[in-house]
Formats: C-alpha cells, sequence, structure tokens
C-alpha cells in the first residue's frame, strides 16, 4: 500500500499489483482481496487505473483458483488483468469476458504474428518482449494500427534470461521464477572451477567488488522518451513491485516531469534532463543502460551492487504551525540540509532543530520509526524528506 500511494501521489496515470496468488512477485506483500479493493479504491478516487497482474505460468490445477483470483479481481473494480499464459487468457476470455486482457511481457510477443494472435483472442494491450528494440516497435505498430496499445518497460531491473524465462533460481534453490518466487541467483558472485579441478574455486575479480557475470545492468529510457512514443508506444511501465516506496516515489516523479515537459515541447524536456537524471541517481539503482532498445545491451551483464546519492530520511506525516511531522527512517543531524520530494519536485529543508515527542531538543535521532518534529513550512502529509548519503543501513 506504501508503494501505490507513492506512486499515485507522484505521478502514475495506473498501477499494477498482485493478490496473494497468481503472480510473478510472490514474495511482494501482495494485497487481500480487502486490501486490494482499497487500493482499487483510492486508484479510482484519483481518476488512476489499476492493473492485477495474474501472469505466472500455470498449470491445469492452478486454472481454477486463477480464474476464482480474476473473478474476485473484477468485483474489486480492478481495470484489466495482465496475463502471459494463452491458456490462461482464453479462459478469462470464456468464463469472464467482461475484464479486459493485457498480454504479459512475459509472454515474449516479439512479432505482429504473435500480437494478432492475441488480439484475436481478445487482449486490448500488449506488453512487449524485452527484447524487442524500438526500429521493431514502430513496424508492429505500423501493422496494427491504434487500436491495439503497445507497452514497453523504461526503468528498472532487467533480467538475463529471455524475457524472464528463467531456470536458473528453481535449479540453485528450488524457488521457480516463472512461479513468482525467483531468489535473482543472477546477482549472486561466481568463481571458476576447470573439470579437472573439482574444489578448486578461482576467484574471477573485476575490481574489489567482484565480478558479476550474470548480473543484468537496469534499464533508464528517461533520455529517449521521443523516441518511445514515437515508436507507437503508448504506456510506459516502471519496473518496481519489490522496491521501496522511496524508490517508486522518487522514479515516478523524475518520469512524470520528463513527460510533463515534453508536453511543452522538446526544448523543455531536453532543459529539464540533467535533474531528472540526476533525480533517478538520488534512490538505489545499478548502473543502467538502454536495454535493447537501441540493439543488444552495452554492457550486456557485470552490473554490481545498489548505489544511490541520498539516503530516505523520513516520511512527512503533516505540517502544521511551522512544524513538520516526521516518521524517521534513518538518521539526520542537526545542521543538515535535507530535501523533500514533493509532487511538484524538490524543496531544500535546513535542519534547525529536532524535537522529540517528549519535547526534548536533540541534535540528532537514530531509532527507524520514531515520531520526531523539525521547523519547516509547506510541507505536506506523503512528502519524503531525504539526506546526504551516509552509508547508514537504509531501512525502509
Amino acid at each position: 500500500m506504501p508503494q501505490l500511494k507513492a506512486a499515485l501521489r507522484y505521478g502514475a496515470d495506473a498501477v499494477y499489483g498482485g493478490a496473494q496468488r497468481f503472480g510473478l512477485r510472490a514474495f511482494a506483500g501482495n494485497f487481500t482481496m480487502e486490501e486490494l479493493a482499497q487500493a482499487v479504491s483510492l486508484c479510482h478516487e484519483k481518476g488512476k487505473k489499476f492493473y492485477i497482474t495474474l501472469n505466472i505460468l500455470p498449470f491445469d490445477d492452478d486454472m481454477e483458483g486463477l480464474l476464482q483470483t480474476a473473478r474476485e479481481a473484477k468485483e474489486c473494480g480492478v481495470d484489466g488483468a495482465i496475463v502471459s499464459d494463452v491458456g490462461a487468457i482464453c479462459l478469462l476470455r470464456e468464463k469472464l469476458p467482461e475484464l479486459p486482457v493485457h498480454v504479459s511481457t512475459q509472454a515474449n510477443v516479439m512479432n505482429s504474428y504473435a500480437a494478432r494472435e492475441f488480439i484475436r483472442l481478445g487482449a486490448c494491450r500488449i506488453v512487449l518482449a524485452r527484447e524487442m528494440d524500438l526500429a521493431r516497435i514502430r513496424k508492429l505498430h505500423a501493422e496494427l494500427g491504434d487500436e491495439t496499445e503497445l507497452e514497453a518497460f523504461v526503468h528498472g531491473a532487467m533480467c538475463m534470461s529471455f524475457s524472464g524465462r528463467c531456470m536458473l533460481s528453481d535449479h540453485l534453490t528450488g524457488r521457480g521464477g516463472n512461479k513468482g518466487a525467483c531468489a535473482q541467483p543472477c546477482r549472486w558472485e561466481y568463481a571458476l572451477v576447470e573439470k579437472k579441478r573439482p574444489g578448486e574455486y578461482i576467484p574471477v575479480e573485476e575490481d574489489d567488488r567482484g565480478t558479476y557475470l550474470l548480473s543484468a545492468y537496469d534499464l533508464c529510457m528517461i533520455e529517449h522518451l521521443p523516441e518511445m512514443l514515437d515508436a507507437g508506444i503508448t504506456s510506459l511501465k516502471i519496473e518496481g513491485r519489490m522496491k521501496t516506496a522511496y524508490y517508486v516515489a522518487t522514479v515516478t516523479y523524475a518520469y512524470r516531469a520528463a513527460l510533463d515537459a515534453l508536453q511543452r515541447g522538446e526544448a523543455e524536456y531536453r532543459r529539464v534532463l540533467p535533474s531528472l537524471i540526476a533525480e533517478l541517481k538520488k534512490a538505489s539503482h545499478r548502473d543502467w543502460n538502454t536495454g535493447f532498445f537501441f540493439g543488444a545491451p552495452a554492457p550486456a551483464s557485470g552490473a554490481g551492487g545498489f548505489r544511490q546519492d541520498m539516503e530516505f530520511c523520513a516520511d512527512v506525516a503533516g505540517c502544521e504551525n511551522g512544524m513538520a511531522k516526521l516518521i524517521l527512517k534513518n538518521r539526520f543531524y542537526v545542521g543538515d540540509t535535507l530535501e523533500a520530494l514533493t509532487p511538484k519536485g524538490p524543496v531544500a529543508v535546513p535542519v534547525t532543530d529536532i524535537l522529540t515527542e517528549s519535547g526534548e531538543h536533540v541534535e540528532t535521532v537514530s531509532v527507524a520509526g520514531q515520531t520526531v518534529y523539525i521547523p519547516a513550512e509547506g510541507l505536506s502529509d506523503g512528502d519524503i524528506l531525504r539526506g546526504p548519503n551516509r552509508n547508514h543501513r537504509v531501512q525502509y
């Protein structure tokens, strides 16, 4: 729920998320049906949409439960279901024809024949395979026409396997990526073993952080939005269901601001780009590239750990009589200049005093979840405070 609220507050037009079963993020803190109804209601109150993910690769004995989940989600008011399996799409179109169906990226749609077949089955939107480049997307859009919506990922983590169809996690840990339980073994460090020398592990090191041979770079296309829109993509998808509310807020704000600037003209868009790229770097991320949009990813792999330019310090829970009420996430100090991320952009917030709930004046605070107050004007419930990255353990 915090991630959903952040997405809506900072500019998303729609949110996608899962129920307790049948989505590809089994550990994402997914919604119960009661929570799903609340989430859909929040979206609709703000004129936004909610799409439910039912995108596992199901067996026959999954089908009845998947259909029941889809029925309950429809009763909650969801605006569509994201589905990857042909059989599941056929089942939903037959039994629940009033529920719009989007074809998941997991279905690997890469050509007009596959797209037309999904459209014939009743799909209204195709979430394209991540391996599609912009030239091919442009050609596909020309062949399908404007009636079929094309969606593509614009930012977030990428998978080293073909559109996420990976068996590595299942083989190494027994947790199937295609059932929503990926352990992300592509992000682990590996050593080299020669066949005739079992048990002798030869380290592979690119630098002092090691080498991550399988770890894909993150995707970032904020510098190429005009090309994406020109290719016929009508929905830009941010990967983020396993991310924090801080990450969701930061990335959603940046892309919303970029799209709004582009509507005012490409010159304005180019003017604000440097500040928005800097904005993206304030949230936790791996090194990024442009994925497959301009050909094979370069570099193809080797992305190490996360980095971020600023720490998430506190949630703003309101502002009254010149004092902002904060729910602490990470330590900050009197004398710091924090930055509030608001839907209209970042605002500098000098910390001249810190007051605890008991009325004590302190120089610093460090207990996650603690309520404190600082002098500040103009902040609103839902704003996010961030500060210098001191390499604290980030607590979300």
